[in-house]
C-alpha cells in the first residue's frame, strides 16, 4: 500500500520551473517510491537509474559525458551522492538546454550531497528533504506545519479523531519508516536489525573507511539513549569507548545519513545566560526505541525514557510537517544557567512563540512559568503552548494554549 507523500504536490508544482530537483532523505524513507510514483503520475517516459548499480555508478562518476549521453533526460537519478564528477555535467546539460523538470535526483548522504550540489547546480535545483512519514501521512490527514491559530487547529480538530495516550505510544514504538507504517514489514524487530546492519552500516563505511562496526553499534546505541537530551560527547565516547573526537566525527556521519537532527539554542544579545549546547533528537522514534531495547509500547511509556521519546516524538513531527510544506523551520530550545528551559521556541514573521512539551493529560499553567525569560527578548514574544496528551485543544489562564499530541 502507498502512503501519500504531503510533498508530492510541492515537488511538481516546482518541477514546473527548475531544471533539476534533489530529494534528500535517509534510507528507506522513501524518496525513489515517491518519486517513481510521480513518474507514472507525469506520464512522459522518464527514465530511472540507479547509481547503487556498481557499473552505472562507475560510468557516471568515470565518463558522466557518455552517462548523460546515453541516458538523456527527463530521467531520475537515484543516490546521487556517488557520481559527485556528474554534477558538473548536468550543470552544463541544464545551462545549454534550459528545460524545467530535465533531472530529479536522490540522495542518501544529505550533507556531503549539498556540498557539491551547492558547487555545481547553485540556482538551478530545488532542494526538498523527506523524513520518514509523518502521523499526518499515515493518518491520511492533511499537511499542517505547527500553527497556535486558534481557528485553524478548532478546524482541524473536526477532521481527525483524537487518541489515547497508548494509541501515540504505540506509534512512537512503531515508528515511521513507509515500510512498517504500510505494512509491507509485519515485524519491525527484524526491519531495524536489517537496517542497522544493511543499510546504515553500508553507507557508515562509505564515509568512513575506518569505522568498527561493534564500537559504531555502541555509539548510536548511546546516542539513542540520551535523545531529547543536551548533547554530551564525553558521556557518550565512554560508553562508546572511544575518544571524543570521534564521537564528533560518527556524529555528524549520523545527521549525514538524515538519522538524527539537532536543535540549536535561541540566544541573543541580550540574554547572556543562555547555553550554548544543542539538543539531539532522532526523525525516528521507532529506531529510538529499538536501539534502547523497549520491547513494547506499554513497557515504552512507564520507562524511564517515556518523557524524551514524548518530546522526541513532538519535535519530529513538528520538523516533519514544515519540511513536507517545503519551508524551512526556525525552531530552537532555551535553556539558561538558573535552569530555566523552554523544549521549543518557533521563530516566525518577527515573532518568537514558546512551546512546552509534558508527558500529561492535565496541563496547568505553572508548567509555563519559564516563558517569562523571553520578555527580555529583542522579537515580539506571541502566544505560547504545551503540546501534551490532553484530549482536546484548550487554553490555560494567560491565553497560551493546550494542543492534544494527536493534533500537531
Amino acid at each position: 500500500m502507498y502512503i501519500e507523500r504531503h510533498i508530492e504536490q510541492k515537488i511538481m508544482e516546482v518541477g514546473k520551473t527548475y531544471p533539476a530537483i534533489l530529494v534528500t532523505g535517509p534510507r528507506q524513507a522513501g524518496k525513489t517510491t515517491m518519486l517513481k510514483k510521480l513518474m507514472e503520475d507525469e506520464g512522459i517516459g522518464r527514465k530511472y537509474v540507479s547509481l547503487d548499480d556498481l557499473s552505472l555508478r562507475d560510468m557516471a562518476q568515470n565518463d558522466p559525458a557518455m552517462f548523460l549521453q546515453i541516458y538523456k533526460p527527463p530521467i531520475l537519478i537515484d543516490e546521487v551522492q556517488y557520481a559527485p564528477n556528474l554534477f558538473t555535467y548536468i550543470k552544463i546539460y541544464v545551462d545549454s538546454h534550459q528545460n524545467a523538470g530535465d533531472f530529479w535526483l536522490t540522495g542518501s548522504q544529505i550533507y556531503r550531497l549539498m556540498r557539491g550540489v551547492s558547487e555545481s547546480l547553485a540556482g538551478r535545483v530545488a532542494i526538498f528533504h523527506i523524513s520518514p512519514l509523518s502521523q499526518r501521512e499515515i493518518n491520511g490527514a492533511n499537511n499542517l506545519p505547527l500553527t497556535l491559530d486558534v481557528d485553524t487547529l478548532a478546524t482541524e480538530m473536526s477532521k481527525i479523531s483524537p487518541c489515547t495516550a497508548d494509541e501515540i505510544f504505540q506509534r512512537i514504538w512503531k515508528g515511521s519508516m513507509p515500510a512498517i507504517a504500510s505494512g509491507k514489514v509485519t515485524d519491525r524487530n527484524i526491519f531495524y536489525s536489517s537496517y542497522l546492519s544493511t543499510y546504515l552500516e553500508r553507507d557508515v563505511r562509505y564515509l568512513s573507511d575506518a569505522i568498527n562496526a561493534l564500537k559504531f553499534n555502541r555509539f548510536i546505541t548511546a546516542v539513542a539513549a540520551r535523545t531529547a537530551q543536551m548533547i554530551n560527547y564525553n558521556a557518550i565516547a565512554e560508553d562508546s569507548d572511544i575518544d571524543v573526537q570521534t564521537a564528533k566525527n560518527w556524529m555528524n556521519i549520523l545527521e549525514t545519513l538524515g538519522i538524527v537532527f539537532l536543535l540549536h539554542p535561541y540566544s541573543n544579545n541580550v540574554l547572556k545566560r543562555t547555553v550554548k549546547t544543542p539538543k539531539l533528537y532522532f526523525y525516528d522514534t521507532g529506531l529510538v526505541c529499538y536501539l534502547t531495547k523497549w520491547s513494547t509500547p506499554e513497557n515504552a511509556e512507564v520507562g524511564a525514557m517515556n518523557g524524551a521519546l514524548f518530546e522526541n516524538f513532538v519535535i519530529s513531527e513538528i520538523i516533519k510537517g514544515y519540511q513536507n510544506a517545503g519551508i524551512e523551520p526556525y525552531l530552537y530550545y532555551y535553556r539558561d544557567r538558573d535552569a530555566k528551559e523552554i523544549d521549543v521556541i518557533l521563530e516566525k514573521d518577527g515573532t518568537l512563540y514558546p512551546i512546552e512539551i509534558k508527558k500529561t493529560a492535565m496541563p496547568d499553567s505553572r508548567m509555563l512559568n519559564s516563558f517569562g525569560v523571553l520578555d527580555k527578548a529583542t522579537l515580539n514574544v506571541g502566544r505560547g503552548a504545551i503540546v501534551c496528551m490532553a484530549e482536546h485543544l484548550s487554553a490555560l489562564g494567560k491565553g497560551d494554549l493546550v494542543i492534544p499530541a494527536w493534533l500537531i
